[in-house]
């Protein structure tokens, strides 16, 4: 595979725009940074699913921890309408059967729960979809700010949005997992699209739609033809990297129908291994990537 061809110093250079460092502290500084230029949201997510270790899952709870306590008592993010919320990695908190990561889930949304933190579950591969819904559905339905995520490639997921109760916050996104055509869309006109109509369906359910796509085209359909409707239960969501300043502003101003925020996906690791095999992955998972991060340095040089 071409990630493994490419050299871990050039990995690194790669992953530069889109990872915002190797500690906690990093993260909390692009995320202020944000909300003072331009007024944009975050959600912060620790790079380290997938783990082989159980020493690698006590860290990822020791650094979860780190982080809710951190925007909790953190006087940058003492409005807490503007606090950044955390996104977690089901695969980050076990080595094994999928149960096993029930009771460190379960600490970390009580913890975030105290403390005013939203936590956002995220979807994996089809595997993870069953669970990863009874999950963060649960924890909602008993009081906490908890949302989760849900992919359009897949074909189940026009079902699965029946299940998302009214004013949970639900991530609609392509999804970058590439599944069998048997139970997924393999082009992705058709995912967009479904973007904008299951908008529309959580929307009319009650639910908080967070759109995560850096296709404008698809990002104004979407204000227009669907946020007008509720524009308070929506947002738009965008990686930390790509360079969409023209999106932005035309959101702020309601250009393109709704007046939306923008909020950044902010990824971080313990460590530039975590970073660099998270690149990996994302390398092996869409072959384009090296391209794709070429193309958006220019493109961020000329955003400026």
């Amino acid at each position: 595979m071409l990630s493994r061809i490419v050299p871990a110093f050039l990995v690194r250079w790669f992953a530069g725009p889109y990872v915002a460092g190797d500690c906690m502290e990093d993260a909390l500084a692009i995320a202020d940074a944000g909300l003072r230029n331009g007024g944009q949201l975050a959600t912060l997510d620790l790079l380290g699913e997938d783990v082989h270790q159980q020493s690698q899952v006590e860290e990822n709870i020791r650094v979860y921890e780190g982080i809710i306590d951190a925007l909790s008592s953190d006087p940058r993010f003492a409005d807490a309408t503007r606090r950044p919320t955390i996104s977690i990695k089901p695969s980050a908190f076990t080595t094994g059967p999928f149960e096993n990561v029930r009771a460190p889930i379960e600490s970390l949304v009580e913890r975030a729960h105290e403390r005013g933190v939203g936590l956002t579950i995220d979807m994996e591969d089809h595997r993870w979809t069953d669970f990863t819904l009874d999950l963060s559905i649960g924890h909602f339905e008993r009081g906490r700010d908890v949302g989760t995520v849900l992919q359009t490639r897949l074909n189940r997921t026009e079902q699965d949005l029946q299940r998302i109760p009214s004013g949970m916050r639900l991530r609609l996104v392509i999804g970058i997992y590439n599944e069998p055509a048997e139970i997924a869309l393999t082009h992705k006109a058709p995912m967009k699209d479904r973007m904008v109509e299951f908008g529309r369906t959580l929307l009319e359910r009650g639910a908080v739609v967070e759109f995560g796509t850096h296709d404008e085209a698809c990002v104004e359909r979407f204000s227009r033809e669907v946020a007008t409707a509720a524009p308070e239960r929506c947002e738009v969501q965008l990686l930390l990297g790509v360079p969409r300043t023209r999106m932005i502003n035309s959101l702020a101003s309601g250009e393109w129908g709704a007046k939306l925020p923008v909020r950044r996906y902010v990824p971080f690791a313990v460590g530039w291994d975590n970073a660099t095999a998270y690149l990996r992955r994302r390398m092996d998972e869409v072959p384009s990537m090296a391209w794709l991060v070429l193309r958006n340095l220019f493109a961020s040089r000329a955003d400026r």
